[in-house]
C-alpha cells in the first residue's frame, strides 16, 4: 500500500513539474463572404386555374395560363422551378422546366416563406433565377421573408394572374407586379 502511495506521489510530482502543456496558436483565417446568399432574381406565380379538390389537375382555362407563363419566361434564364408538392403548382412550371431542362424542387406550404428559403439554401440556390409556384394564401408571405413589399394585402381565391419578380441584392428588394 505504501509502495502505491509513494508511486502516486511520485508520479504526481513529475507531471506537476512539467507546467502546462503550450497550446499552438492557429493563426486567424477570415471568412470569406458569400456575395450570392439570400440574394437573386424570384418569380413568384400562383398556380394557375384548378379542378376542385384538394390536390387536384389544371382546367383547361389553367393549362392555357400555364402556356402564357411559359411564354411569358422562356427567355427569362430561369435556373430552377420551387413548387409544392401538389399537381396544380407542379403542372403550372411544367412547360417551362422541359423547355429549359431545369428541375423542380419542392417545398412545403407554409405561411411564413420559411420552407422555401430553406429549400434554396439547402440547394445552394441562392443568386439564381428562381420560378416558384405557391398558392393564394402563401404568396404574400413568401414575397415578405424575402425582405419585399407589395401593396397586395390578399389574393382572391379567382385571381390567377399575378406575377411578382423580385430583385433581392443584400441591401435591399425590389418587387415588380405585373399581371399575365
Amino acid at each position: 500500500m505504501m509502495r502505491k502511495m509513494m508511486a502516486g506521489s511520485f508520479l504526481l510530482a513529475v507531471l506537476g513539474s512539467c507546467g502546462p502543456a503550450k497550446v499552438k496558436e492557429r493563426p486567424v483565417v477570415p471568412v470569406a463572404e458569400d456575395t450570392t446568399f439570400l440574394t437573386g432574381t424570384f418569380f413568384l406565380v400562383r398556380h394557375a386555374e384548378k379542378f376542385p379538390g384538394r390536390d387536384s389537375t389544371l382546367t383547361p382555362e389553367g393549362e392555357k395560363r400555364a402556356g402564357k407563363l411559359y411564354r411569358l419566361l422562356k427567355d427569362s434564364s430561369i435556373q430552377r422551378i420551387y413548387a409544392t408538392p401538389f399537381h396544380r403548382t407542379r403542372q403550372t412550371g411544367d412547360s417551362l422546366r422541359i423547355h429549359l431542362g431545369i428541375d423542380t424542387v419542392t417545398y412545403q406550404a407554409d405561411s411564413t416563406g420559411e420552407s422555401l428559403l430553406y429549400e434554396i439554401s439547402r440547394r445552394d440556390d441562392w443568386g439564381k433565377r428562381i420560378l416558384v409556384v405557391g398558392h393564394s394564401n402563401t404568396l404574400l408571405p413568401l414575397i415578405r421573408s424575402l425582405n419585399a413589399k407589395t401593396n397586395i394585402d390578399s389574393i382572391a381565391d379567382k385571381d390567377y394572374g399575378n406575377l411578382f419578380i423580385i430583385y433581392k441584392s443584400r441591401s435591399q428588394s425590389r418587387l415588380v407586379h405585373k399581371r399575365f
